[in-house]
């Protein structure tokens, strides 16, 4: 069935992972989905495998010429559900890249559907990436994702892998935290040793930050701080939620400010909430002093010592 053109178009909003981003939902009139997540800010709905509502490629292209400017990063394919679903995905992102310019592509997918083959090509067309990922552990990834009973974890694990060997773009990994379920220790090592075969440009840790579809709660932002610290330090973590974030404003000498970064790399809004004013004095005086650089990744500034960054080199 198809639907009337509205709301496929929204934003321009600006996204401090991925700049100013112009969104397409390509499921405007209802939500469809391979997921029903406990975290989803959607209401609660039956799993599917294919879309049943579907907007032309046409419309979406119509829409998108109306809002596209120069002064967009991102066009960001998302929908009220899972975006991959949509049939016409490929050709929709061939037109998107006759008229997009040097603005580039984004998509926000549950990873699901890369195990179909023409979602998995489609997605290498892509400027950027962002796949979820949320527990390795069968039972864990059931209870938090809820997936559609087609939907094997470990298929799904392999074919990321796959995907991030041979992609070229940007590819980002998303693991969103439910407190009691994927936040123990056990489930992080197996995110941690599925993620070092996995070749992601940047590895972003959140939590619920808004009303969930279910009653379940987050953790806090001092939580995802030590959960950070659990995965390897060669992979390039960083904490994307700032739900609960209370101050720390400790106390910190210079060698626990570069031990510190040596193990996880941080952003200045992570060093806000860790550090005290004359904390905050001395990484001043480490950056002057060449011991602690920037790197950007992405489109975030990560602080980290000048001996980790040579040693990420040689790797």
């Amino acid at each position: 069935m198809l639907v009337e053109k509205s709301n496929i178009i929204f934003g321009p909003i600006n996204s401090r992972r991925f700049g100013m981003s112009l969104g397409i939902d390509l499921s405007p009139a209802l939500k469809q989905c391979n997921f029903d997540c406990l975290y989803c800010e959607l209401a609660p709905s039956p799993t599917v495998d294919s879309q049943t509502h579907t907007v032309t490629v046409s419309q979406i292209i119509d829409a998108l010429k109306e809002h596209l400017n120069d002064k967009i990063d991102v066009i960001t394919l998302t929908a009220n559900g899972e975006p991959t679903l949509y049939p016409q995905l490929s050709e929709l992102i061939d037109e998107i890249d006759k008229i997009k310019n040097t603005t580039e592509t984004l998509i926000l997918t549950n990873s699901a559907t890369l195990i179909d083959e023409k979602v998995f090509y489609a997605l290498l067309k892509l400027d950027q990436v962002k796949l979820s990922l949320d527990a390795i552990s069968p039972d864990i990834f059931k209870k938090i994702d809820r997936p559609h009973k087609s939907i094997n974890i470990d298929e799904v694990v392999n074919k990321v892998k796959e995907f991030s060997k041979i992609y070229k773009g940007k590819l980002f990994i998303e693991i969103l935290f439910v407190h009691g379920l994927n936040d123990t220790k056990n489930e992080i090592k197996k995110l941690n040793d599925v993620l070092l075969d996995i070749n992601a440009q940047r590895i972003d840790l959140g939590t619920i930050d808004r009303p969930p579809a279910y009653p379940v709660m987050g953790i806090s932002y001092k939580e995802l701080h030590e959960a950070s610290l659990l995965f390897d330090n060669s992979l390039p973590i960083h904490i994307a939620s700032r739900v609960h974030a209370e101050p720390n404003n400790s106390y910190y000498s210079d060698e626990e400010i570069l031990n510190t970064l040596d193990k996880r790399p941080l952003t200045m809004d992570d060093i806000n909430l860790l550090l005290d004013k004359d904390s905050k004095k001395r990484l001043e005086s480490l950056i002057n002093n060449k011991k602690i650089v920037k790197r950007l990744v992405g489109n975030l500034e990560f602080l980290l010592p000048d001996t980790n960054l040579k040693r990420k080199r040689n790797n």
